[in-house]
């Protein structure tokens, strides 16, 4: 099969490899869709992410949908021929984290396109039959991929205790803090506040999601008093500033990646008595994301703007400097 490599930070190549080998409990998916996340494009641009180096050649992509072409000794033989949403992750089960039902916390987790483990942009992979969800018809490929990205922001508004009559801020109008606000929405938020510079992202919010837009360089954001501020910028000054907007007892979400370390309002974090925390990953979110969509009350098809080929992944890893990028699927079977 075909696979699409990144060699080492701003190299990319296509080689031939083995179809993965199934364990008993294993299917084998035949790739239709990938997502190209910020995460792939970081380990391209640096070679790493935090502590996690790319020391060896590796797949990126971990966003994905496809098909089940095969099943391992233990899964039944009906699954063959169904399409699925992949959670790209496999816990150990048997640590503290995992018992605790905090798998996304597990230390001994592998997670697609995290180094040495390999990701997506292939024809085929293998996953833990479990952690291959069967969508409808009604869900298409593109969507199913991007549930991956919709996981994210289903764990942070649980995390930020989301719910009917809460008011919500967030800073940045790029795929994940679309996917953020139509995930406010649809938990009941009253008011969805996003804040981006790019006048044309506020206004694409308007029609997913938010209730409201502000530009950060020019509206007050300090004074909102909004229930829960998520962060999905990773700009430090968003931060800072979304931190201002928080009510008494309020929660912050901090998702984007920026800076490892930013300056924050401790003296009004300690008076407000603020909750603040980051996200990492998700834990059983995909049959929820996978309602979401097919109730048609989420659209994640809107946010697909780019597609490209295994042969062109080094151009889907630059889409995003693209006019009018959002987000770019990668098609493993397209020419």
């Amino acid at each position: 099969m075909k696979a699409s490599f990144l060699i080492r930070e701003g190299e990319v190549e296509v080689r031939d490899i083995d179809v993965p080998t199934l364990d008993a409990d294993e299917v084998l998916v035949r790739v239709a869709s990938v997502g190209v996340c910020g995460s792939d494009v970081h380990y391209y641009q640096h070679g790493k992410i935090g502590p996690y180096v790319v020391e060896q050649p590796m797949i990126l992509g971990h966003e994905l949908s496809g098909t089940i072409e095969a099943v391992g000794s233990a899964v039944d033989p009906s699954r063959v021929g169904k399409r699925v949403a992949v959670e790209p992750q496999r816990p150990c089960k048997n640590c503290e984290q995992c018992k605790a039902g905090r798998y996304n916390l597990c230390p001994n987790i592998e997670f697609y396109a995290t180094p040495p483990i390999d990701g997506a942009f292939a024809e085929f992979v293998k996953i833990q039959s479990e952690f291959a969800f069967d969508i409808p018809d009604s869900v298409s490929f593109d969507a199913a991929a991007l549930i991956e990205p919709l996981s994210v922001g289903i764990w942070a508004c649980k995390r930020a205790e989301i719910g009917p009559g809460s008011r919500v801020l967030i800073a940045g109008a790029g795929p994940i803090g679309i996917i953020m606000a139509q995930t406010a929405a649809y938990l009941g938020a009253a008011e969805v506040i996003v804040t981006d510079i790019s006048e044309d992202r506020r206004e694409f919010a308007m029609q997913y999601g938010a209730t409201k837009t502000l530009d950060p360089r020019v509206d007050q954001i300090e004074g909102l008093e909004v229930n829960a501020f998520i962060d999905a910028s990773g700009v430090a000054q968003a931060v800072y500033q979304g931190i201002k907007g928080v009510g008494p007892a309020g929660r912050v979400i901090l998702v984007g990646m920026g800076n490892d370390d930013v300056t924050l309002p401790v003296s009004y974090m300690q008076n407000k008595e603020i909750w603040v925390s980051g996200v990492f990953r998700y834990a059983n979110t995909w049959p929820t994301g996978i309602e979401m969509v097919a109730s048609g009350k989420v659209n994640l098809d809107v946010l697909v703007t780019h597609r490209f080929g295994l042969n062109s992944v080094e151009e889907a890893l630059n889409s995003g400097k693209l006019p009018g990028a959002l987000k770019t699927i990668v098609e493993p079977g397209r020419e």
